[in-house]
């Protein structure tokens, strides 16, 4: 059997979560310190989704990720990315 990486780990668990599982896109990158940070872009509409009520989604997602990770002895970070709206002046 295969084992997934930390990064496929956290698309799985993105992508069951909206409703647009296409436009899902997890970015890496590594900090300083070596905790590996990752980024999830969702369609908008799917922001309500992977956030969930009072943040709740958004915890278990790093929750599930920093357990995955501890079996490799990583150290992450997840952040999601929303969309910054331009305001017309």
């Amino acid at each position: 059997m295969e084992k997934k990486s930390v990064k496929d780990f956290l698309i799985y668990l993105s992508k069951s979560l909206v409703s647009c599982p296409d436009e899902v896109l997890v970015t890496e990158r590594t900090l300083e310190d070596g905790t590996e940070e990752y980024t999830i872009k969702v369609s908008p509409n799917d922001m309500g989704r992977i956030i969930g009520r009072n943040g709740k989604t958004a915890r278990a997602l790093r929750l599930l990720v920093s357990a995955k990770a501890s079996l490799e002895n990583k150290r992450t970070l997840v952040e999601i990315a929303e969309e910054k709206k331009l305001k017309n002046n």
